[in-house]
């Protein structure tokens, strides 16, 4: 891989000074790149060595051009100024953010032990051992949220192990900072794992990120301590039910302490689950309980609207970095269409007529249509626009939102008609296409003679017609 890849250093000595043809083979002149450890859609996790002092580290590397296309440099910058906020002992550390040209380098804390998740997935733990754990994860969740950070996304898979068998939280991707709540005081982005997603995330109106924390520890303590999940099914559907309803029970090795616990932790009401100074002073929390003491060296917050400091000043490399300018001119370039609302988990499985969540939390979408396309969205408006010049049809648009309105007024006013286009993939698109006002059959009759036939042609797949999902490498 151009850019990451290295000639193995002879020696391992930390004192060791690499020679000139050696500096040529390492990654900008200061890491020995080892084996990759994972990989995603843009970025892979190679274990580094550091050549001067000998330190292993985890490398997680960016391709700048995938993500400046996908418009996710924003979401870069914040990662890096999460990371830099939350410096605590039970949370993998960032040491250095480095850029190339073509790739963006973060220089992380390496963890030896492995993913929580493997731990469990060998059978339940000791209630001493799953109690450490938990101690440490809340540890470091009050801590991030005392900085204004919320992860979004805990789970077994996304807590790692050190060699002394100390947790450590990972993965801060999803996070969100309390700087993006809504003017209503709640975040109101669906993301998270199904299995460990709270309700009311599910109910889609709005949500206490902290409190979803809060209940996404409760579901790692249930795992732990029961070697399976609280609100398990193999139907999908199944378990979001038992999620909403709160469904669970503990089994019978379970402490009436413990129990009682997980029973404030897993409440579906946000307003009464427990809090973290609840959770600390809970007798059962309390019991062998240490708080952390340690020392940040630079506690300097960074503001996300700042510009990301690549720490490029001492590194030789004559081929670093784009100018701040340059990258914010190709942002520009590559989205000055307005980007569609990026589709989740949930969204996607609502698609499927056998996983549709709208009977549960919200009302239908009233003879709604769904497709997918592979077309621009300019395409798709465009197309949308032709629709409504043949039927005289007024169009109103507003980013990736298209109203049609007929101007005869039929049974129950003039037929008005809502489109909204959603980016299921960089490369894929959902239209969603219902009725906003007017006459239900009169509706019915525009779709099926009017909108589909002419949309035809922009169609990969009906999605609210069969189970057309995209695959993982789509």
């Amino acid at each position: 891989m151009a850019g990451a890849t290295g000639t193995a250093s002879t020696s391992t000595s930390g004192s060791h000074i690499p020679t000139q043809k050696e500096m040529k083979g390492l990654l900008l002149g200061r890491y020995e790149i080892g084996k990759l450890l994972g990989h995603g859609t843009f970025a892979k996790v190679y274990h580094a060595r550091n050549v001067k002092t000998g330190d292993s580290v985890a490398i997680k590397v960016i391709d700048k051009e995938k993500i400046l296309k996908v418009g996710l440099i924003a979401h870069i910058k914040r990662e890096i100024s999460i990371l830099r906020r939350v410096r605590h002992p039970n949370i993998v550390q960032l040491f250095e953010v480095m850029a190339t040209k073509t790739k963006i380098f973060f220089v992380m804390e390496y963890v030896r032990g492995g993913e929580l998740f493997n731990k469990v997935a060998k059978g339940r733990l000791k209630e001493e051992v799953a109690r450490k754990y938990f101690q440490q994860l809340i540890s470091a969740v009050s801590f991030c949220h005392a900085r204004g950070v919320y992860h979004r996304d805990l789970k077994p898979e996304n807590i790692l192990l050190d060699e002394d068998g100390n947790l450590k939280v990972s993965d801060f991707g999803l996070s969100a900072i309390s700087e993006q709540i809504k003017q209503d005081g709640l975040f109101h982005t669906f993301c998270g794992t199904p299995a460990y997603v709270a309700p009311e995330v599910l109910a889609r109106k709005g949500y206490d990120a902290a409190k979803v924390d809060i209940w996404s520890c409760g579901v790692i303590l249930f795992v732990l301590m029961a070697g399976y999940l609280p609100f398990h099914d193999q139907n999908v559907m199944a378990m979001y039910k038992k999620i909403y309803k709160g469904e669970f029970r503990c089994p019978r090795w379970f402490s009436p302490e413990l129990s009682r616990l997980l029973t404030r932790l897993l409440g579906t009401n946000p307003e009464t689950r427990m809090t973290i100074p609840e959770i600390m002073d809970n007798k059962w929390f309390k019991k062998g309980f240490k708080h952390v003491k340690f020392y940040i060296e630079d506690d300097k917050l960074c503001n996300i609207n700042d510009d990301v400091n690549y720490d490029i000043g001492s590194l030789s490399d004559q081929s670093l970095s784009e100018s701040d300018s340059e990258l914010e001119t190709r942002r520009k370039i590559t989205t000055s269409l307005p980007r569609p609302a990026s589709l989740n988990a949930f969204d996607i499985i609502s698609f499927s007529r056998g996983f549709d969540l709208s009977g549960l939390f919200e009302e239908g979408t009233d003879g709604g249509a769904r497709f997918v396309s592979g077309e621009p969205v300019s395409n798709i408006i465009s197309k949308l626009e032709e629709i409504a010049k043949v039927v005289s049809f007024t169009v109103r648009k507003k980013d990736c939102r298209v109203s049609l309105e007929g101007s005869r007024n039929g049974v129950k006013g003039p037929l008005t008609i809502a489109a909204e286009i959603f980016e299921l993939t960089p490369s894929l698109r959902v239209v969603e296409v219902k009725k906003k006002g007017g006459d239900r059959i009169e509706y019915e009759e525009f779709r099926d003679r009017e909108l589909k036939p002419a949309m035809q042609s922009l169609m990969m797949g009906n999605v609210a017609g069969s189970s057309y999902l995209p695959s993982d490498t789509e």
